[in-house]
């Protein structure tokens, strides 16, 4: 026989026993997932059950710039793979892929943020700082007790004349911003004026912690366009809240603690002060909520993870 068509006979023969064997591995594949099997079929009937979609950032026309959050489909295949061992429909046994919004808190304009996610069990403590010194160290340790991690709006002249607090907090895991310099009017200055004042705070506060100012509040809540400009421009969101502990008045704790639990919603942001009510409410007030909500740092809050 002529050797080149006996090489050729070979070649060929071994091309179409690939395709039979690629063709056997692929039909096991799709059999192993086929929609004639009554567990596959389940998973597909009732994984809208477990799905959420994906939910992109917006600028509310109330509450402003609202982070999005992120959505969970069901793995079908995956899911069928690990129930198969069981030989039944196990909600637990559901995998799940993430489902990421098209639309990020970055990609918005500037505008201020009031709240997490609606979506979100999770709350938020802003204390403001500039003044309350002798009541930080034990709201601190109150903080660490529960392991709650706390968001810090310190005023820049405060963190100059308590670089140790400062520290201590930082330490401490809790996320520290800014309150501006001296406690002023934001939404009497102009956008270079707001701009200075921030960069004077922000120059404080990294050097003491080596760490960027991502976060702004304003004091008294105070602020206008060129306030959440002059922030936009040095890299920060600004930052207000929902739910006022109003502990600057002095109410008594069960005030204070019924004022915050009678508006808590998911996504809240609380703000408070180093006040000596707010230091003997915290540990009461922080039981009562872990009750129904987790209590997370801001950026957590903010985040897209559900």
């Amino acid at each position: 026989m002529n050797f080149k068509i006996w090489a050729a006979g070979c070649i060929i023969s071994f091309f179409l026993l690939g395709i039979s064997l690629a063709f056997i591995s692929t039909s096991d594949r799709t059999a192993s997932v086929s929609g004639t099997d009554d567990l596959y079929e389940e998973i597909l009937a009732k994984k809208k059950d477990y799905e959420k979609k994906s939910e992109n950032a917006a600028v509310d026309r109330v509450w402003k710039k609202t982070p999005g959050i992120k959505g969970k489909s069901v793995d079908v295949a995956a899911s069928y793979k690990k129930m198969k061992k069981e030989g039944k429909f196990d909600p637990d046994l559901i995998v799940y892929k993430t489902v990421n919004p098209k639309v990020s808190l970055k990609d918005l304009p500037p505008s201020p943020i009031y709240r997490g996610h609606p979506d979100k069990d999770m709350v938020s403590f802003l204390i403001n700082v500039s003044w309350g010194e002798e009541y930080i160290p034990e709201m601190i340790k109150t903080l660490t007790k529960y392991n709650v991690k706390a968001t810090f709006f310190i005023d820049g002249a405060f963190a100059k004349q308590h670089k140790e607090l400062v520290q201590m907090i930082q330490e401490e895991g809790h996320t520290i911003g800014s309150h501006g310099y001296l406690h002023k009017d934001m939404a009497a200055m102009s956008e270079q004026e707001a701009s200075e004042n921030l960069k004077q705070a922000n120059d404080i506060l990294f050097a003491l912690t080596n760490e960027k100012v991502q976060w702004f509040a304003p004091p008294s809540g105070s602020f206008n366009n060129s306030t959440v400009q002059a922030a936009d421009q040095l890299g920060m969101e600004t930052i207000l809240w929902t739910v006022d502990t109003i502990d600057w008045k002095q109410p008594t704790q069960e005030v204070l603690i019924e004022r915050v639990m009678g508006k808590l919603h998911n996504g809240a942001t609380i703000l408070m002060h180093p006040t000596q009510v707010t230091a003997d409410s915290l540990p009461a007030l922080i039981e009562r909520i872990k009750k129904d909500y987790r209590i997370g740092p801001l950026p957590v809050l903010l985040s897209e993870d559900r």
